[in-house]
């Protein structure tokens, strides 16, 4: 019998794409909650052969890979400067990590160059093992939560062995603050909002390429989208329905926690928005607004910064 919730998940980055980075419990574990696990995803073919009997001919197991998805808690490092222990895995979803020492640490997506990681998977004594992983993630602020990212990441299938659960140091992982007035605050157009919610997406595509020469996890494209639920004030405070016909745009800027080393900030320098849905909570209209994150110099339509 072997217990669910004996989990452990390490993560790091790989110097070079598909070689074991041999990540370890003490320096690379990460604080994960619901996980789901495909162990060998990919695609069945059918050998399909006309013969004088009927009845099932079996399968072939092609494009072997492994798909691994969890959501980890949004937080500081504890010490403005210092990396988070999820920023290996924001690194493999096609982000560069800049630290700037004693003040800042920021990710924003390239388009060329994406790292990939080694994932160990360990569920109380039974270990996959994962190579040249890359993924994407999506990221929700919303009152009276805790904001959690959801990673989902694609790997070429290593080994799977009894092995024993390592020791897991998650002192890299501070404790969240859920979202509230008071450490929590949103900019979209140049003016504070009133938000029940934001929501956004990376978008990162990722391609399982199995070739003759070449296997790997590929990110092919990349688009930022994202949608806010806004409480509805007159035409005269914000026109949205006029903002989507004209094809405005506007920065967004979300700041959630208010120390050095518990600040986590969201910015977007361009975004358009979308078709507004009306609607209704606790009897409060609202708007749902959704967002496209465009670039304006670059690589630079969404920037997470942890300070």
């Amino acid at each position: 019998m072997r217990k669910a919730r004996k989990l452990a998940i390490l993560a790091k980055v790989e110097t070079a794409y598909g070689t074991d980075s041999v990540p370890t419990g003490t320096a690379d574990a990460i604080l994960a909650t619901d996980v789901t696990l495909t162990p060998l995803a990919g695609e069945d073919v059918a050998r399909d052969l006309l013969l004088p009997t009927l009845g099932h001919q079996g399968i072939e197991l092609t494009a072997n890979h492994l798909r691994l998805e969890f959501a980890v808690e949004c937080a500081g490092a504890g010490v403005a400067g210092d990396v988070p222990g999820y920023g290996a895995l924001l690194r493999a979803c096609g982000m560069s990590e800049t630290v700037t020492a004693g003040v800042s640490v920021a990710y924003q997506p390239v388009s060329e160059g994406e790292e990939s990681l080694s994932l160990y998977f360990n569920q109380d004594g039974v270990r996959h093992v994962a190579l040249g992983c890359r993924g994407t993630f999506q990221l929700e602020f919303a009152p009276k939560q805790i904001p959690r990212f959801r990673f989902s990441f694609w790997g070429l299938l290593g080994t799977v062995t009894d092995a024993a659960l390592p020791a897991a140091v998650l002192s890299a992982f501070q404790a969240p603050r859920p979202v509230s007035k008071a450490v929590t605050s949103l900019s979209l157009f140049g003016a504070s909002r009133i938000a029940e919610s934001l929501s956004i997406d990376l978008g990162a595509e990722i391609v399982p390429r199995f070739l003759i020469g070449d296997e790997r996890m590929q990110l092919t494209d990349r688009q930022v989208t994202g949608a806010a639920v806004l409480e509805a004030k007159t035409m005269a405070d914000t026109n949205w329905f006029a903002a989507a016909e004209a094809k405005t745009t506007g920065a967004l800027s979300l700041v959630h926690g208010t120390s050095a080393g518990h600040t986590i900030e969201v910015t977007a320098p361009r975004v358009q928005v979308g078709r507004p849905g009306q609607g209704a909570s606790d009897r409060i209209v609202n708007y749902q607004v959704p967002l496209m994150f465009l670039a304006n110099a670059g690589d630079d339509e969404l920037v997470l910064t942890i300070r």
